[in-house]
């Protein structure tokens, strides 16, 4: 049954009042603060938390502390703080969610485990697959819960893609192919500093990557990749060639700078079958799953509920009742693997912490 419980919340005036949530399972909500005031942030938390009585958006900060008051002023946050590290030792915050460029994650992660908070990390994880093993083995050691942010994996489209590849409905995989590509003609955009571990394979490959090893049931060795560069180190387009365990191919495409203007698909074939998706990452804008096989060709479609919905669902069930997640530290160490061969395949650098 719902139970009314208060939070005692303190506003930017220092003012504090009592505020009322409902909480299904009568516990108080999971309190998260926001490390920096990123424009991710109000599609992937702030407004599913609006929606999800058991969370609530508590606290912000940002290395430009007036940006921080007007990002809490527009989002309806009580708390600004001026600091990231502030923020990051507010006892009255149990978890914290990072947006932050890629190569500042493993930073983070690690300052927010020193305190003792909850994690959930926008993607890719870390800079590369040895600080990933780094953070796995600090979240190991902790009792909190730490989670990479692919959102699209919490989803019922990704959930049900797994369900028909392991009905044998396709037969024995042959071929998983997954593409994110979209245009960032804005070449300071720092998503292609190397300093800040950008790039199109960490920033769009990395769902492509995610994907195609969810879709193609393990981690696959990565035979051959090819570059188109930005500059010496960061790649505005990647395709790469996967061979997995299994014995099937697998193919990733990913740009933010190529003829390839926008590409959002996955597609797995079998010896009996073949599914294709389109808009696997964000299906509430959008979608198609179809399906051919012995049965015939269909077409399903699901909910438009927001995939950072279900995603925000599943980290508050891990912290307040310990339901295990699918996007955990050690999922992130392969993906990370992947991500290393890749780069070193284009012959290109791995990508470094900030």
């Amino acid at each position: 049954m719902s139970r009314l419980r208060l939070l005692r919340v303190t506003d930017r005036a220092g003012a504090s009042a009592s505020v009322a949530f409902v909480s299904g399972n009568g516990a108080a909500p999971l309190r998260i603060g926001i490390l920096g005031a990123a424009r991710i942030a109000p599609l992937a938390l702030i407004k599913p938390a609006k929606g999800n009585v058991e969370v609530v958006v508590a606290a912000v900060a940002a290395r430009d502390a007036a940006r921080a008051q007007a990002f809490a002023a527009k989002h309806g946050i009580a708390r600004v703080h001026e600091s990231y590290e502030m923020l990051i030792a507010d006892p009255d915050l149990d978890a914290i969610y990072i947006p932050l460029p890629n190569g500042l994650h493993g930073r983070w992660i690690r300052a927010a485990l020193g305190t003792g908070k909850h994690v959930l990390c926008e993607k890719p994880f870390t800079a590369n697959a040895a600080e990933a093993r780094e953070i796995a083995e600090l979240a190991a050691k902790s009792d909190r819960v730490v989670m990479e942010a692919f959102h699209y994996r919490y989803h019922p489209l990704a959930l049900r893609v797994e369900q028909i590849i392991a009905s044998g409905e396709l037969g024995t995989l042959e071929r998983v192919e997954a593409a994110l590509c979209f245009p960032l003609p804005k070449f300071s955009n720092i998503r292609y500093n190397y300093s800040l571990a950008g790039g199109a394979t960490m920033d769009a490959g990395c769902y492509a990557v995610h994907m195609a090893r969810t879709f193609g049931g393990g981690t696959p060795e990565v035979v051959s990749a090819q570059a188109k560069l930005r500059d010496p180190q960061i790649d505005r387009a990647m395709t790469a060639e996967l061979r997995f365990p299994g014995g099937h191919a697998g193919r990733v495409r990913c740009s933010m700078w190529s003829s390839d203007l926008l590409q959002v698909s996955a597609r797995v074939v079998g010896d009996h079958g073949e599914l294709r998706v389109f808009n696997p990452i964000t299906p509430q804008f959008f979608h198609r799953l179809s399906v051919r096989s012995a049965d015939g060709k269909r077409v399903e479609r699901f909910r438009r509920r927001a995939s950072y919905a279900y995603q925000l669902d599943a980290f508050a069930a891990a912290v307040l009742r310990g339901e295990p997640v699918k996007t955990t530290p050690e999922d992130a160490i392969e993906s990370m693997t992947v991500i290393d061969a890749i780069y070193r395949a284009a012959g290109l650098p791995l990508r470094e912490p900030s």
